[in-house]
């Protein structure tokens, strides 16, 4: 009778310790979650950051671009496209 007995305390044993494991891997796979979530959001926010401070540096390098100078200005104005093509008309 005391063979029954350490069967069925063995089976008990194995049966909690196999409740207990998969326990630990439910915590650890709900941490594991966790963190990715915390760890995406703070990706997305850090690229939406990066994205704007982009657009911001296009339009500052674009308001810094210089005008065309101004004998490239002049020469443009003094020599319209049509006298600049009449050479070329038959």
């Amino acid at each position: 009778m005391s063979d029954g007995s350490s069967k069925a305390a063995a089976h008990l044993s194995r049966t909690q310790e196999y409740q207990r494991a998969t326990s630990d891997y439910a915590r650890l796979r709900k941490a594991e979650q966790e963190k990715t979530v915390r760890l995406r959001a703070l990706r997305l926010a850090k690229e939406a950051a990066d994205r704007g401070a982009a657009d911001e540096a296009a339009a500052a390098k674009a308001a810094a671009k210089k005008p065309a100078s101004r004998r490239r200005r002049a020469v443009a104005e003094r020599l319209p496209i049509n006298k600049t093509l009449e050479h070329l008309r038959l």
